[in-house]
Parts: C-alpha cells; structure tokens; sequence
C-alpha cells in the first residue's frame, strides 16, 4: 500500500498540470525580462534611428574571422541587425547586444518577436517590412537571397485591416517576453516597424537633423553584400543561419541590454554573467563606438571593462572606420587591445585604427 501511495505521488509530481507549457513560458519570460534588468543600467542619448546599419563594409571581416577560426563563445555586440549576421557565422552559445540607447531594445525587441512568428527568412523579411508572405514559405528554404529580394520587393502591402491585425499580434507576442514595457515603448516599436514598413528594402540608416550620407548603403543592399571571396554574409542569405538565429531567440540567449561601453555597470555586468555560465568572449563588436569614447575621454574606461570579460585566447574585436567616404570593417585580436592599451599604445582613434 504504501508503495502504491509512493507511485500515485510520484505520477502526480511528475505529470504535467494543465497549462504547464504556459507555465513554462511565463517563466522564462520572467528570466529574460530579468536577466536584462540585471545586465542594464540607465540609457543614453545618440543621434542616430539605427534602425539598420550604415555599415557597407560588414561582410568584409567575416573571411577573416573563419581564418582565425572566430567560433562559439559568447559574442557581445552593438545596434541593430548586423549582429545577426556575425552572429550567423560565428554560432556563439549566447550573444549580448550592449547599446547606450534604449530604443536598440526596443527594436530588438521586435526582431525577437518576428523570430518567433516566421517560420522560414522570407516570412521573416516580409513581415519586417510590411508585406505579403508567400502561400508556402517553406519552399521557400533553398532559394537564393537575391530571389527572396526580388520576391519582397515585388509583394503587396496587405491590406489595412490584415496590416492592423499583424500588428497587434506582434504586439502582444513582444508583451508575452515579461519586458516592462510602457504606452511610449509601445508606440516606439510600432513605429519603427512602420518605418520598415514604409521604406520597404529601401530603408536607409537616418541621423537626427542629417541628410542621409550618400555612401549610406539600403537595406536591400545590405541584404545582398557579399564579402571579398563573393559570398554573401548576411544572416537571411541561408536557411541554415537564419534558423541558427531563430533558436538562439526562442531560447532567450540573444539578450539586448541598455549599457554605455564606458559605463559603470553593463560590461562588468555581462563579463560576471558569462563568468557564472562559463562561457567566454570570442568575438567584441564595437561598430564605430570607440571614434566616440575617444572624443569624450572615456575610452581608457572601456578598456578596462573589456578587461572584466572572459574572453577565449583567439577572442577578437571588430569595429567599423568611417573616413568620410563610408566604412571599412577590421578585426584585432582583443587581447593585444587591452594589453597594448596597457602598455601605453591606443591612447589616439588614429593610432587605434591605424594598429587594427
């Protein structure tokens, strides 16, 4: 008898209760939510939408990092999608996107929401940009992305009511991820996946109070970049890597945290965190942050940050150099960063970028 009693307990214990699957959800939203309360610290201001990159130059690197055999690790980045497509080659563990400008959560936010409603890269890119998604999107899978360019440019906007409807649904999955989120944070996503919506591929990289530069590539540009052996590198360019990206989301390990590079919490936050995971950095993403933290005496702040990170012995930075004429992309190895800055080397953007 008592055995019996023993057994019922043990099925009943191990039995999922109805709703369980909602259960587990709302869990690990708290953990998300919680996870980038815990890394951020108070946001910033910065002149630019970042909706996309103005980075022409972004795929350039990526033979470089399959040469110095850049993979897995925890990555840590900056803005907006172009992450993804580093994130894409790399097939870090875990990545952790630090920007000082609350909307980059915000949009990232979005790009999470969309990863979790598309099946297959071109409902993803339809439903970014407002269009019609094709009957079957799964076969969809081995097309090239200049054909799934060509397909998105070429769809319909649906109509208002089906549009509203989407929009709502986005919405209220971006609310399901347990983010504190007000009226005004809700307004902001909607509008900027309006402005993707608008502009369609054609969207450029906006600064407050600028004319967009001529070198400012579009997205439907940025989509389609190849690096400099022909090979296109942005994520939607294979199945493979957008699926990469979509299970990172659904399992909340691309977490977008509110941080200054420079700032007295969100770096040293995230190196603690990897630290607890054992995880180590294997690839920084700077963008063009670090011309800024020069201009404004914190770059030595920085670098000491960097320092709080675990990193892997090949771990590199990459970062993006504008000289008016657009962008080159480098790496550098990330130890030979710290340690030159260490030894007094690095104390100037020039020589910085000059020793990339």
């Amino acid at each position: 008898m008592a055995r019996t009693i023993a057994l019922l307990l043990a099925l009943f214990v191990a039995w999922p209760a109805p709703g369980s699957g909602d259960l587990r959800a709302a869990r690990q939203a708290r953990t998300f939510a919680a996870q980038i309360a815990a890394l951020s610290e108070p946001g910033g201001y910065f002149d630019t939408d970042n909706l996309i990159s103005n980075e022409r130059s972004y795929a350039d690197v990526l033979p470089d990092l399959q040469r110095a055999n850049v993979q897995g690790g925890a990555y840590v980045g900056v803005g907006p999608d172009q992450n993804f497509s580093y994130i894409a080659a790399i097939r870090p563990s875990i990545a952790v996107i630090v920007d000082v400008r609350r909307d980059n959560l915000l949009l990232h936010l979005l790009f999470k929401s969309l990863f979790a409603m598309a099946r297959t890269r071109v409902e993803y890119l339809a439903l970014l940009v407002e269009r019609d998604v094709p009957e079957s999107p799964g076969d969809w899978q081995p097309r090239s992305i200049q054909e799934i360019v060509t397909y998105v440019d070429a769809a319909k906007v649906p109509a208002r009511s089906a549009l509203d409807a989407r929009r709502a649904k986005i919405l209220e999955r971006i609310k399901s991820f347990g983010v504190p989120l007000s009226a005004q944070d809700l307004q902001t996503i909607d509008r900027f996946h309006g402005r993707f919506g608008e502009a369609g591929l054609g969207l450029l990289f906006q600064s407050a109070g600028r004319a967009p530069q001529a070198y400012n590539p579009t997205y439907r540009q940025l989509l389609v970049r190849t690096d400099h052996t022909g090979r296109h590198g942005n994520f939607l360019a294979s199945e493979e890597g957008f699926q990469f990206l979509k299970s990172l989301q659904s399992r909340d390990l691309v977490i977008p945290v509110v941080g200054d590079f420079a700032g007295p919490k969100a770096l040293a936050a995230v190196g603690q965190f990897l630290t607890d995971r054992n995880e180590r950095v294997s690839a920084f993403y700077t963008s063009n942050v670090e011309f800024y933290l020069f201009r404004y005496g914190t770059f030595p702040r920085f670098v000491a940050n960097l320092g709080q990170l675990p990193r892997a012995p090949n771990a590199v930075i990459i970062r993006s150099i504008f000289d008016g004429g657009g962008s080159t992309s480098t790496t550098q190895p990330l130890g030979a960063l710290i340690d030159g800055h260490a030894q007094g080397r690095f104390r100037q953007y020039g020589e910085l970028t000059s020793g990339s």
